[in-house]
Order: C-alpha cells, then sequence, then structure tokens
C-alpha cells in the first residue's frame, strides 16, 4: 500500500502516546493515593513522550497522532484529502489500542468504561484553549527543525496539565480512546462530543487567527 509507513507511523506513535498518557497514570494511582504527584507524574511522562515521539516520527508521517492537527493540515492544504482520512482513522485507532494494552498490562480489563465525569462551561472553554494553544505553537514553528517542534510540543503539554482545568486533552483522539479505562485518565463517553466539538473550535479558530496576523 502506498503510503504505508505514514499510516502505521500514525497509528503506532497515537499508540505510544496513549499508554504513556494512560500506563503513567495507573502505574501513579497504584504508587500513591495524592492526585496531586499522580498527576506530576503523568504530565512529564506525556511531555517526555510527546518529544521522542515527534522525533521519532516527524520525518516518516508528520506526527499529527491528532485528528484536530490533521484537519487543520488539510485545511491548509499541506496534506491531501485521502491521506487526512486514513490518519485520521489511524489515530483514533491507534489511541484505542494504546488504551487496551495500558489496561491489560496493568492487570485490568481490557476495556472498562470510564465512570469518571469531567463537564462544566470551564472545562470546554478550557479545551478551546488547550487546542488553540497546541495549534499556535506547531502552526508558527511548521519551519523550524523537528527537534524544536517537539521540545516545544512537550513543555507546552506537559505544562498545559497543570494549568488547563480540563488538563489539556486537546486531542479528539484521546478523548474518544481514555473512555475505554476507568482509572485516573478516565473520562466518561457521555462527556466526548462536548470535548471534540470544543477542541475542533479551538483548532480552526487558531488557525483563522494565525492566517489572519501572520500569513501562515
Amino acid at each position: 500500500m502506498k503510503n504505508l509507513d505514514k499510516y502505521f507511523s500514525e497509528f503506532l506513535g497515537t499508540l505510544i502516546l496513549l499508554l504513556s498518557i494512560v500506563g503513567s497514570g495507573m502505574m501513579g494511582q497504584s504508587m500513591t493515593e495524592n492526585e496531586a504527584v499522580i498527576l506530576l507524574a503523568n504530565s512529564l511522562a506525556i511531555g517526555f513522550t510527546l518529544v521522542f515521539l515527534i522525533i521519532t516520527f516527524g520525518k516518516k508521517s508528520g506526527a499529527h497522532f491528532n485528528p484536530a492537527v490533521t484537519l487543520v493540515m488539510l485545511l491548509l492544504r499541506k496534506i491531501k484529502t485521502r491521506i487526512a482520512s486514513i490518519y485520521v482513522l489511524m489515530q483514533i485507532m491507534g489511541a484505542c489500542t494504546g488504551v487496551i494494552i495500558a489496561n491489560i498490562i496493568f492487570g485490568f480489563d481490557a476495556v472498562e468504561l470510564s465512570t469518571k465525569y469531567r463537564n462544566g462551561s470551564n472545562i470546554l472553554i478550557s479545551e478551546i484553549i488547550a487546542t488553540f494553544g497546541l495549534l499556535m505553537i506547531i502552526l508558527l514553528n511548521l519551519k523550524n527543525k523537528i527537534e524544536v517542534v517537539a521540545g516545544l510540543v512537550g513543555l507546552y503539554i506537559g505544562a498545559a496539565i497543570w494549568f488547563m482545568s480540563s488538563t489539556a486533552f486537546a486531542n479528539p483522539a484521546v478523548s474518544i480512546a481514555r473512555t475505554l479505562t476507568n482509572t485516573f485518565t478516565g473520562i466518561h463517553y457521555s462527556n466526548i462530543i462536548y470535548f471534540i466539538i470544543a477542541q475542533l473550535i479551538g483548532a480552526f479558530l487558531c488557525m483563522i487567527v494565525l492566517k489572519r496576523i501572520y500569513k501562515i
């Protein structure tokens, strides 16, 4: 299949990202009941993982690992429709697979639907801002080396987990997949559609603003 390396990179990269997100939450939860400590471990693991994933796969697929990023790149005509469609599918499949693997290796059922509600207008506003910030970093650094983008994205998400009330999901594939774990990082399925809408609003708003101001 043409572009198989790109598609597999998006699948594998998103799988590892979710394994990091959910697995680090599970590890922290197994070691302490202090949620601040768990969140610290979780944010560090995610930030570090994003850095090595983006450097590793950046020159293969662009290292999107995020449907919001892929859709913005499609609108900016930096990726073709067919490739973008398969990217989004691979990202969602990879994300769900990553959560299932995390569940299994930490001794949980392969799929455990989350009972953790994350709702409220403040949470959704947080997701709009978090996704805006992520796309801002990516779009304003398109001409920089992939190592620079990797470092900035890792630092941003690692920090945003702490200063965003939603803990900065900023990714529709992540939002969908995290319904499959009933642990620290889970989210109830009823909240997903609102998270995804907020994330897409943040991404598209960022694209519009940056096109107007910075002529990206």
